[in-house]
């Protein structure tokens, strides 16, 4: 026995020190009913309500004689067990969770999950509704019980009904009742499965999550800061308008963090330059300016969108768009040849002239030269529809 006992007392100190605490032994709302019970008598007995985020919990039931104390409480047994995975599912947990004493008499019990599965319990001594039944006669007995695994849990709505039969023929029994949850720290804020599932489901309805072609990752992003800064309760009254700015402040971080942006910026780009390459410059411009508002738009961004507009005849708009791209970068030759055509077909050459010439020794890439890209983008300009009379004089100027 000694030996039993020293094995047990290695075992739980063991899962003690390498358990991970997910959540806690709930004491302060543990169940403690004293019951009497009549010789021959069935009796229903209600716990308390179970805390929110229970995932599992332990049950002790202890028969005294009269007059007898529990030599200790089931809350105090549980202090020194991190977690459930702490307590074996065999005989040698349940004698380390029964109570030292207990008295001569023994009962029958069975559990149910709901108060109307109850009635012919009362009535016959059905079990048949039972989710866990007893049917030997015991003075003390001690489970587990898991969501996972035990449908007493699992389709409680909240609480359990213990009933208890008598085995006394003639004198009453005295029956001690304890009842202790193990709370899930993140269940116990409300965010169950499927509390957590109907953020998700509202996430990908957001206009920035249906344009990426998958946004798993950004919603559960969005929901993991939800989650961390409310619980469900707090979450569910906040007003239609507060929730959408929640939504909007956390997906504007997780948009960065998950590394979405850049994938969806870059797929903005690929439609932007596919658009070009098909005339549809009116679907290039939307694209680009996009990212602009977004305010993702890089140099060559802004030469793009320039270009766009020259070819919708959008002057204005692509000489304001290509210096917003000189300010990035004052080096790029696109956005400065860009600039120079938009001068020109705005009817301001001489600035147009100054910059065609300051250029036209260089290459705007690695493998075209300005002068080339200069007569590439004309073609590309009558081909659209427009002309100009000085087309001639800057093809003349540049050789």
């Amino acid at each position: 026995m000694k030996k039993i006992i020293l094995g047990l007392f290695i075992s739980f100190f063991y899962q003690f020190a390498f358990a991970q605490k997910t959540g806690y032994w709930d004491k302060e709302r543990a169940t403690y009913k004293e019951i009497s019970v009549s010789a021959r008598d069935r009796i229903i007995v209600e716990t308390d309500d179970f805390p929110a985020g229970t995932t599992e919990l332990i049950y002790r039931i202890t028969l005294l004689d009269d007059n007898q104390q529990m030599a200790s409480s089931l809350v105090s047994v549980l202090k020194s067990i991190p977690d459930p995975t702490g307590i074996s599912q065999g005989s040698a947990g349940a004698v380390f969770l029964v109570s030292k004493i207990s008295g001569d008499d023994k009962c029958k019990y069975a559990i149910f999950s709901k108060k109307e599965l109850t009635a012919n319990y009362i009535s016959k001594g059905d079990t048949a509704d039972a989710c866990l039944v007893q049917n030997t006669p015991l003075s003390k007995d001690a489970k587990r019980l898991s969501i996972d695994k035990s449908a007493c849990i699992k389709f409680s709505a909240g609480k359990l009904y213990f009933g208890f039969e008598s085995s006394n023929w003639i004198m009453k029994q005295k029956i001690v009742l304890e009842v202790v949850s193990w709370v899930d720290t993140k269940l116990s804020r409300g965010w169950t499965l499927e509390n957590r599932k109907n953020i998700i489901s509202q996430c990908k309805t957001s206009a920035l999550a249906r344009k990426m072609a998958n946004s798993d990752d950004f919603c559960v992003c969005i929901g993991e800061k939800i989650q961390k800064q409310y619980t469900f309760q707090e979450f569910q009254k906040l007003l239609p308008m507060e929730q959408s700015t929640v939504y909007k402040d956390f997906g504007a971080s997780c948009f960065e963090e998950t590394g979405i942006a850049k994938t969806v910026f870059n797929d903005l780009r690929a439609k932007a330059s596919a658009n070009l390459k098909k005339g549809d410059y009116g679907s290039a411009i939307k694209n680009y300016n996009e990212i602009v508002n977004q305010r993702k738009a890089t140099a060559l961004d802004y030469s793009n969108l320039g270009y766009s507009y020259l070819l919708t005849k959008q002057y204005g708009k692509a000489i304001k768009s290509l210096k917003e791209g000189e300010k990035l970068d004052d080096t790029e030759l696109l956005v400065k040849l860009n600039l120079a055509h938009a001068y020109l077909l705005n009817g301001e050459y001489a600035k147009a002239k100054t910059i065609y010439k300051e250029y036209q020794n260089q290459n705007v890439t690695d493998s075209l030269s300005w002068t080339q890209k200069i007569k590439d983008d004309y073609q590309a300009f009558v081909k659209a529809g427009i002309q100009n009379e000085d087309f001639e004089k800057i093809l003349k100027l540049s050789k």
